[in-house]
C-alpha cells in the first residue's frame, strides 16, 4: 500500500484498485489506530482516529481531492505534499 503523504505525525495511503472497493477513500494512519476515510465526502467509512488529527486529514484531503481521485483512477501513485 503506498504511502500518498505524511504529516503532524498522520501517514495517509491508498490501496491498489484490485485490492480496494468504492467509495474512492484513502487509509489514514495515526499511531496504532487507523481510519478509512471517503475522498470526495470526507466522512469516515471505518475506523477510528483521534478527532484533531481526523480534521487536518479532512482539510489534507480537501486540498488534495483532484490529486486523490486521479492516483484512485489511474492506480499511478505519487507522494503529495503535507498539509501546509
Amino acid at each position: 500500500m503506498p504511502t500518498l503523504a505524511r504529516f503532524n505525525g498522520i501517514v495517509v495511503r491508498m490501496f491498489f484498485l484490485a485490492a480496494e472497493h468504492n467509495p474512492p477513500h484513502v487509509h489514514v494512519y495515526c499511531g496504532d489506530q487507523v481510519a478509512a476515510i471517503d475522498i470526495k465526502t470526507r466522512q469516515l467509512i471505518d475506523g477510528s482516529i483521534p478527532q484533531r488529527e481526523a480534521a487536518l486529514a479532512r482539510e489534507w484531503i480537501a486540498a488534495n481531492e483532484a490529486a486523490l481521485l486521479e492516483i484512485w483512477e489511474t492506480q499511478q501513485f505519487k507522494k503529495l505534499g503535507p498539509l501546509l
